[in-house]
C-alpha cells in the first residue's frame, strides 16, 4: 500500500590501585610531634598530632585547624571520626562571615600536598564536581583508609583538605558511618546556584566510601561485581557493554526511516492522540498504534471528536494488549477507593493519564476527576489545595508514585518558604503541613517495569555506582526514590518524569562541555530502557554541536540497571552475531530478550515492559500489508469504539475525555478550571456532584 496514506505513532570494575607514589605517606611528619588538648573533646587528649607541611613550608602555628592530623592506634574509640568532624563544623561556624569561611578553605587548600600528574587521570575523577578533584585511596596493613586527593580549584582543595582531615587513618567502617547529611552544617557562604562548589562535601565523601567497600571486597577475596549493561555516547559513536545495552544500540536512530514515512510519531500517551489528529487532517486513512490499548482507545476517542470517524485505527496485536497500571484502576478495589474519596467532599480525583477511557468516565462521575502526567503532578496538586479550600486529593493508580508525592511533601516541610515558594507561589512551609493530613494515595497499583527497582537493584547501585548520576521516574519504588532524592539533593540526580530525566542529562552534559576538559559523566536510568532512544539523540546532537578544543573528549554513559543475565543469548554463527529469520520479502535479526519474568530483581527481567514488547514488526508489516481490509484479515487489530454509557447514561468517551481537556486547562492557564473546581465544591455526601 501507499507508504503516505498509512501512519505509525510509537509510544516512547572500578579497580582502586596501588598508590602511584608508595613513598608519598613517608613525607607527612616532617614537622615534629607535639601534644595537643583539644579543648571540650576528652577523646582528643594527650593524642599526638602532625602538622602536614604546606607547599611552602610555614611556621607550624598556621595550622587552618587545632590538630591537623591525628595518629591513633588500632585500640581507640569509633567516636574519634565523629569528633573531628563535630571539630570541623564548629571551626566553620564560628565564623560569622562567609568570606572568613572561604578564606579559611583556601587557607585549608594550602596544606594538601599536589597529587602527581600519573595520579591525575580520568579513572580517578570525582563526579559531579563543578571542578575537576582527583582522588586515590588506599588499605594499609592495618585495615586503615588512607586518601589522597587533589583539584584543579583552590576551594575545592580545601574541601577535599578538610574530608581528607577527618577520615584518614579511619576504618572502612568509620568512613561508610559518615552521611551525606553529617556534612549539611558545612555552609561555607559560598554563592550558591543550586549546584555549587558546596556539593564537593557530599560527591568526594561518596567517592571516598565508594574506594573504602571496593578495597574492602579485595581484601576479603570477593569477586567482582558484574557491571550493568550500558552504552557508551561519545562525539565519535556508541559503544554497548553488555548483550542488553548491544540490543538497544542496534536500533537507535529510528528517525532515518522518516525520508521514507513521513507520518511517524514517537510520543507520550498523551500527546499520542493529537499526533493522530494532525495525522487524519494530512490525509491519512490509517493509523497504527504502537501502545498498550488504552493508547489506541484513546487515539480513537479523540479522532471520533474530532470528526475523523472514518480513519481506522490499529493495534498491534490481536489479542490484549494490558497495562498493569491500566488494570489496578479498573478493579473493584480502586471504586470502593473512589466510594471513601465519593463521602469525604470537597474531594477531587488525580488520576495519572496511562489508564483506560472507561475508568476516567466512570471516575468522573464519582468524584471529579483531572488527569495528570508524571511532570505536571506534583504541581497539579499543589495547586488543587491552593485552589480550593479544605480539599482532599485522592490521586492513583500508581502506588509508587503516590507514596513518592507524599515524601517529596513531607521534605518540603523541611524547606523554607522561600524555597517551597519556588516550586509553588501560592504555598510556604504552613500549607505544605496542612494539606499532608489531606493527601491520599492508592495503594494497590504499580508499572511492574518500575517495580522492577527494588532492593537488589537499589542495593547494587548504591554499592556500585553510587558516586553516578541517578535517575528516577516518579513511579518507582519508595526505595529507588529515596536514593534518587539523596543524590538530587546534592546535584547528582532528578526524580521525574521522562522529560524531567532527559532535561536533567543535557544540563550535565552541556556543563562538562562548557568546562572543555575531559569527562566521563555515568548516569543510571531509573525508568523504561525505551527512553534510552531520546537520550541518545539529544545526547549526540549536544557532542557534535558544541566547539570545544581537540583535546577535550566528553563520554557519556548510560546504565541500564539490570543484569546482563536477564538477556537470553543469540547465536553467533553470523557475521553478524545475530540469527535472522524471513517474514515475507524480509530478513529480520533476532535480538536478545528477556530471558525469564519481569520480577522485581536484578535477574528478573529486562527493565523494559512486556506489554508494550507485544508491539512486534512483525504485526507491524502483516497490518500495513493488509489495509485496506477488504477481508477482514486484521479485524481483531482494529482499535474498539466505546459503544457502552456512563451509569448517567452517557457516552463513555465523551465523559472520559473530560478530565483530560481539564488538565489540557491546567497546562495552559496553570490553574484549575472554573467548572472542575465547582463540581469539587458542589460534591455532595452522597457522592454526586450537583451540576
Amino acid at each position: 500500500m501507499d507508504s503516505s496514506t498509512t501512519a505509525t505513532i510509537s509510544s516512547l570494575k572500578t579497580t582502586i590501585s596501588p598508590s602511584p607514589n608508595p613513598n608519598r605517606a613517608k613525607k607527612i611528619p616532617i614537622f615534629p610531634y607535639k601534644k595537643t588538648t583539644l579543648p571540650s573533646f576528652s577523646n582528643f587528649k594527650s593524642v599526638k598530632c602532625i602538622h602536614s607541611p604546606p607547599p611552602n613550608p610555614k611556621p607550624s602555628n598556621s595550622s587552618p585547624f587545632t590538630c591537623t592530623a591525628v595518629t591513633f592506634s588500632p585500640s581507640q574509640t569509633t567516636e574519634l571520626v565523629p569528633s573531628k568532624l563535630h571539630h570541623l563544623i564548629t571551626e566553620f561556624q564560628s565564623l560569622s562571615q562567609p568570606i572568613d569561611r572561604v578564606k579559611r578553605l583556601l587557607h585549608c587548600a594550602t596544606f594538601l600536598s599536589p597529587l602527581p600528574e600519573s595520579s591525575r587521570v580520568d579513572s580517578n575523577r570525582v563526579m559531579g564536581c563543578t571542578a575537576q578533584v582527583w582522588l586515590e585511596a588506599q588499605l594499609d596493613q592495618y585495615g586503615k583508609m588512607k586518601f589522597w586527593a587533589d583539584s584543579d580549584s583552590e576551594i575545592t582543595r580545601g574541601f577535599c583538605y578538610c574530608l581528607i582531615w577527618v577520615l584518614d587513618g579511619a576504618t572502612p567502617d568509620e568512613v561508610l558511618k559518615v552521611t551525606t547529611e553529617d556534612l549539611t552544617a558545612l555552609n561555607v557562604g559560598l554563592p550558591v546556584g543550586a549546584r555549587s562548589r558546596v556539593n564537593t562535601w557530599h560527591n568526594v565523601l561518596v567517592s571516598m566510601q565508594k574506594r573504602a567497600r571496593i578495597l574492602v571486597a579485595e581484601r576479603d577475596g570477593k569477586k567482582d561485581f558484574d557491571p550493568f549493561p550500558s552504552l557508551v555516547i561519545s562525539s565519535d559513536g556508541i559503544q554497548a557493554k553488555g548483550s542488553y545495552a548491544e540490543a538497544q544500540a542496534r536500533y537507535l536512530f529510528p528517525d532515518e526511516s522518516k525520508k521514507h514515512w513521513p507520518h511517524i510519531h514517537i510520543s507520550d500517551s498523551l500527546v499520542m492522540a493529537d499526533s493522530a489528529v494532525k495525522m487524519a487532517e494530512a490525509g491519512c486513512k490509517f493509523i497504527t498504534v504502537l501502545g498498550v490499548d488504552f493508547m489506541s482507545e484513546n487515539v480513537r476517542a479523540i479522532l471520533d471528536q474530532a470528526g475523523f470517524g472514518e480513519v481506522g485505527v490499529y493495534r498491534m496485536s490481536n489479542e490484549r494488549i494490558g497495562c498493569s497500571l491500566a488494570e489496578a484502576a479498573s478493579t473493584p478495589a480502586y471504586m470502593n477507593y473512589l466510594g471513601a474519596a465519593s463521602g469525604s467532599p470537597p474531594s477531587l480525583h488525580v488520576i495519572y493519564i496511562n489508564t483506560s477511557l472507561e475508568t476516567k468516565a466512570y471516575a468522573h462521575e464519582l468524584v471529579p476527576t483531572i488527569t495528570c502526567t508524571s511532570s505536571n503532578v506534583v504541581q497539579t496538586i499543589l495547586q488543587a489545595f491552593a485552589q480550593i479550600p479544605d480539599l482532599n486529593v485522592w490521586y492513583g493508580p500508581d502506588s509508587y508514585m503516590g507514596a513518592n508525592i507524599s515524601k517529596l511533601f513531607q521534605q518540603m516541610t523541611m524547606m523554607s518558604d522561600e524555597e517551597i515558594a519556588e516550586i509553588h507561589p501560592a504555598h510556604n512551609g504552613d500549607s505544605i503541613r496542612s494539606l499532608l493530613p489531606r493527601l491520599h494515595y492508592y495503594q494497590d497499583g504499580t508499572c511492574i517495569v518500575h517495580h522492577l527497582f527494588g532492593h537488589e537493584v537499589v542495593e547494587k547501585i548504591n554499592e556500585m555506582y553510587c558516586d553516578a548520576f541517578l535517575t528516577a521516574h516518579l513511579e518507582v519504588p519508595g526505595e529507588m526514590f529515596s536514593l534518587a532524592m539523596e543524590a538530587k539533593r546534592r546535584g547528582m540526580g532528578v526524580v521525574g518524569s521522562t522529560q524531567n530525566i532527559l532535561d536533567f542529562i543535557k544540563q550535565r552534559v552541556q556543563e562538562a562541555l562548557d568546562r572543555d576538559v575531559n569527562d566521563h559523566l555515568r548516569f543510571v536510568l531509573g525508568t523504561e530502557s525505551g527512553m534510552v532512544t531520546s537520550i541518545v539523540a539529544a545526547v549526540r546532537h549536544l557532542l557534535l554541536s558544541t566547539k570545544s578544543s581537540e583535546k577535550a573528549k566528553v563520554n557519556v554513559e548510560i546504565v541500564f540497571p539490570v543484569s546482563s543475565d536477564s538477556i537470553t543469548r543469540t547465536s553467533t554463527a553470523s557475521t553478524s552475531g545475530l540469527n535472522s529469520v524471513k517474514v515475507g520479502d524480509i530478513i529480520l535479526p533476532v535480538i536478545p530478550g528477556a530471558a525469564s519474568g519481569e520480577g522485581c530483581s536484578i535477574h528478573g527481567g529486562c527493565a523494559s515492559c512486556p506489554y508494550m514488547k507485544m508491539n512486534s514488526l512483525d504485526s507491524l508489516l502483516k497490518v500495513c500489508h493488509h489495509l485496506p481490509d477488504e477481508k477482514n484479515k486484521v479485524a481483531a487489530y482494529e482499535a474498539e469504539r466505546f459503544k457502552m454509557q456512563t451509569l448517567n447514561g452517557k457516552s463513555i468517551a465523551d465523559v472520559g475525555c473530560e478530565p483530560i481537556l481539564h488538565m489540557r486547562h491546567f497546562q495552559a492557564t496553570k490553574e484549575l478550571p472554573d467548572k472542575l473546581v465547582c463540581q469539587a465544591l458542589s460534591l455532595n455526601s452522597n457522592g454526586r456532584s450537583i451540576s
